[in-house]
């Protein structure tokens, strides 16, 4: 997924919640307060998603990271 798609996906899980919390502030309806909590979990897991994404967008894959961080170590050590 992209960081748009992701991001899109956020907005409208949110309004959702958003919706849902309008529901529950009208009367406690326990089937609301299971939807609210799974979408704040599938939320916190976007977010996170999101980061992980723009991270590797910006310094690139974790493997080639490492690679390059381990080749300098050798170098350091070599000097």
């Amino acid at each position: 997924m992209t960081p748009n798609q992701i991001h899109t996906e956020i907005e409208q899980l949110s309004e959702e919640r958003q919706e849902l919390w309008q529901q529950l502030a009208e009367g406690l309806d326990t089937s609301v307060q299971t939807q609210i909590k799974e979408l704040d979990e599938r939320l916190q897991s976007l977010w996170q998603s999101l980061r992980i994404e723009k991270a590797r967008l910006r310094f690139g894959e974790r493997e080639e990271i490492v690679r390059r961080a381990r080749a300098e170590e050798r170098l350091e050590r070599a000097a």
